[in-house]
């Protein structure tokens, strides 16, 4: 079982995969969260993540009560039920990241749905489309009541977007999560760009199967 030392180091690893990766705006404003045990998380407590160190995180009860002496900034108290009730909803998630990435947010402020048409994101079990929640204030009941309902309702989705705001990703550590999140803004991007060729095309109704064989015969968990 992994230490809490531990965990911390992986959310600030994670951190610095996103913004190495461009997936924070320009104010590199984001919040994280990492499963610590059945009961607790660890979740940034605020402001830029650019410099993330294992001290500007706070634990928060799945509840959404702060547990630890850090002080969490009060912009964030607007989002943690946003993550708790995630982690409520689905067992299997152990971390969940909310952010701007740029490629994911156009289609946020769109209000399209992306597509599962780019092989790897079906390495990290996505079998379904990243959909679209109806526009609410961030963290509003309203909103997370919606993330939920996709969360419970349809185990092949791994993240949705939120209608004019950005992106919440969720998955089974925090590493994952950020690399999950860099892949679907790789496709939300490559489905941009396919547009100039006539629109990206649909993956075989066989590939999701195919592809988790092929990860099995070679032990790959990607």
């Amino acid at each position: 079982m992994k230490t809490e030392t531990t965990l911390r180091e992986e959310v600030v690893t994670a951190a610095r995969l996103l913004k190495e990766s461009g997936m924070l705006f320009r104010g590199e404003h984001a919040n994280l969260s990492q499963r610590l045990d059945d009961r607790h998380i660890l979740m940034t407590r605020g402001g830029s993540i650019g410099h993330l160190m294992p001290e500007d995180l706070a634990v928060v009860d799945l509840e959404g009560r702060v547990v630890s002496q850090e002080p969490m900034d009060p912009t964030m108290q607007e989002v943690i039920q946003m993550h708790t009730r995630v982690y409520r909803a689905r067992s299997s998630v152990g971390a969940v990241i909310h952010t701007h990435a740029p490629h994911l947010t156009v289609f946020a402020v769109a209000q399209k749905a992306i597509p599962i048409v780019y092989e790897p994101l079906l390495r990290f079990g996505l079998t379904e489309e990243v959909p679209v929640v109806p526009w609410a204030p961030r963290g509003s009941n309203q909103s997370v009541d919606a993330i939920v309902q996709w969360v419970e309702e349809h185990p092949g989705v791994w993240a949705v977007l939120m209608a004019n705001h950005g992106a919440l990703v969720f998955h089974d550590d925090i590493v994952s999560t950020a690399r999950l999140l860099a892949t679907l803004d790789e496709a939300a991007e490559l489905v941009l760009q396919a547009e100039l060729l006539g629109g990206a095309k649909p993956l075989p109704a066989a590939a999701v199967d195919a592809v988790r064989e092929r990860m099995a015969l070679f032990g790959s968990r990607r």
